[in-house]
């Protein structure tokens, strides 16, 4: 007797049910299959290795500031209603620099210095203007299209932040050593991409489950604060004297 015969005529079934149970057992693509031995496509993978960040420009750049994300060729996100993150102004500076967030997140920039600060990006088509405010809550702002956002305050030249506003909710930021981990990835190709706010965006294509960790090396081309204008789109002017 097999494992489906001896389950269907189980005693506490009776007969009757157990006819039925053992009818039901052999129809054509009986679900109970895939329940019990799930697809390979649904298994979740990892990808995991070490970024490497080297070139001229690499000289006190840090691992953890780079992203690395994998867009899934048939991405499934989830409501973005509870994705929400934080970027706060603090000592004249923005924390952190660099945030990675899913499409359909709403960031907010409180102000926790006791000075006025803007928060504004020119970079299509997620630009955006929050105003002069002071310290407090602060105001926000939903991302709704992938891409890079390079923020700035229109007061402070010297304050530079990222977001990198990816089509999909699997993003880590390597920890110092370089080391990183994606897991509860679906199975299938995709796209994964490395981006550093320095260095040219490299990307693979892959397919998952890989063999084993990976190690990436991404050049490192620019400087570390490139010049910006100011949100009217003209250089800032000197504020010597002033207190901000």
């Amino acid at each position: 007797m097999n494992f489906l015969s001896a389950w269907a005529y189980r005693p506490r079934f009776g007969t009757k049910i157990a006819s039925r149970a053992m009818a039901v057992c052999l129809l054509p693509g009986f679900v109970l299959s895939s329940t019990l031995f799930p697809s390979a496509a649904a298994v979740a993978a990892e990808i995991s290795g070490t970024l490497t960040l080297s070139g001229r420009q690499s000289n006190k750049a840090r691992p953890r500031d780079a992203v690395v994300s994998f867009v899934p060729s048939k991405p499934a996100r989830s409501s973005p209603d509870d994705n929400v993150a934080n970027i706060t102004t603090l000592r004249k500076d923005f924390s952190p620099k660099v945030l990675a967030v899913p499409v359909g997140t709403t960031v907010n920039f409180p102000n926790q210095d006791t000075i006025l600060h803007n928060v504004f990006s020119a970079s299509r088509p997620n630009q955006f203007d929050l105003g002069i405010y002071g310290q407090g809550e602060g105001k926000s702002k939903t991302f709704e299209q992938p891409g890079v956002v390079r923020i700035y305050c229109n007061v402070h030249p010297q304050m530079v932040a990222h977001i990198l506003v990816v089509d999909s909710e699997f993003s880590v930021h390597p920890d110092d050593d370089g080391r990183f981990s994606l897991d509860g990835l679906p199975n299938g190709s995709g796209t994964l991409t490395i981006w550093h706010e320095r260095a040219e965006p490299l990307t693979r294509e892959v397919t998952l489950p890989l063999d084993g960790p990976i190690a990436l090396d991404l050049p490192l081309t620019r400087s570390r604060l490139p010049p910006h204008l100011n949100k009217f789109g003209k250089p800032y002017k000197s504020r010597r004297g002033r207190r901000y």
